[in-house]
């Protein structure tokens, strides 16, 4: 028989293990991760960020929870991300994926420590005020993935020096849309490179922009830097292949899609600061006082079994400056 006294004390510890277990649950700090990507394509690079969060005390369900977000190259879908994250007061928000991205989490919050992942320059976005003391809840790691497509168009003609006619893709919805186009222009008029520029933003766009390329004759593709275009990179490399082009790209995705040539950082190790940044902010520290880092580290991928298909003889100087080829 069980006295009065002890069904109380039953019944009291019954109930306190759900509400410890709400206590503890409410003690534990969420991030919010939004990015511009699709997470189909960014297991890699969430892995990173997973390190990065890992080496600075962090480890998702254990003592930090995670809520992702994922446009899909939808950019118009990313202030809603960060309004709904914002409502649900997760501890810092995480905006990868491009300046779109942090463009939207800043807007969203002045309050909410916020760590982002862009391609290009951040005081020029708005985004901080300096690289050294960014201001206000905001820093992160640029990639400077969209400040090199005049690079892109110096290997594409050593890769092609008998294209006559350069295509050029590029995302007008793209913050740094502007910026590309004058770089691109820039760097084919010193080099007497004549180009046809095309923009797209959504599918039917693309499609477009395609049969344009295709009307005018382009002998060679060039895709600036753009998440959309990440998220479509199958759909870009099955269009170069079709034409028989030789085309280069700004992310080692599309060069593993089956792309000719792309050359950019190696973005997966710039995820790992971005997760040791989120860290910090969860243990305090103020996006005011670190500073933005730089990605440092490029590579350059080369698809021999594409060039084959393509009957493209690829240099040996070329050959020596890649980082990776792909068989």
């Amino acid at each position: 028989m069980i006295r009065r006294r002890e069904f109380i004390t039953l019944l009291g510890g019954a109930g306190a293990w759900p509400l410890a277990a709400r206590a503890q649950q409410r003690t534990t700090p969420t991030i919010g991760f939004m990015s511009a990507r699709s997470p189909d394509d960014s297991a890699h690079l969430v892995a990173a960020f997973r390190s990065g969060l890992k080496d600075g005390g962090f480890v998702e369900g254990e003592n930090v929870a995670i809520e992702f977000r994922w446009a899909r190259g939808d950019y118009a879908r990313l202030p809603e991300m960060a309004a709904d994250l914002v409502s649900r007061h997760v501890a810092v928000v995480t905006a990868v994926g491009g300046e779109v991205s942090a463009i939207a989490a800043k807007r969203a919050t002045s309050t909410i420590p916020i760590v982002f992942g862009i391609g290009g320059d951040p005081i020029s976005a708005g985004l901080v005020e300096s690289f050294n003391r960014p201001g206000g809840n905001i820093t992160g790691v640029t990639l400077l993935s969209t400040t090199i497509d005049a690079k892109r168009l110096g290997l594409l003609r050593e890769l092609a020096p008998g294209a006559a006619l350069v295509g050029v893709l590029v995302n007008p919805s793209y913050l740094l849309a502007a910026l590309q186009l004058r770089e691109i222009e820039r760097a084919a008029q010193a080099i007497g490179q004549r180009t046809m520029i095309l923009k797209a933003s959504a599918d039917d766009e693309l499609e477009a922009a395609f049969d344009g390329f295709v009307h005018e004759g382009i002998d060679a593709l060039l895709v600036a830097a753009d998440t959309y275009f990440t998220t479509r990179r199958e759909r870009i490399v099955s269009f170069a292949a079709r034409q028989r082009l030789p085309a280069i790209y700004d992310l080692r995705e599309f060069a593993a899609a089956g792309g000719l040539l792309s050359y950019s950082v190696r973005i997966a190790e710039a995820y790992r600061p971005i997760g040791l940044y989120t860290a910090r902010m969860l243990k305090g520290a103020k996006p005011a006082d670190l500073p933005v880092q730089q990605a440092t580290k490029f590579e350059l991928v080369i698809n021999v079994k594409t060039a084959k298909a393509l009957g493209i003889s690829i240099s040996d100087n070329l050959l020596s400056l890649a980082d990776e080829v792909i068989e």
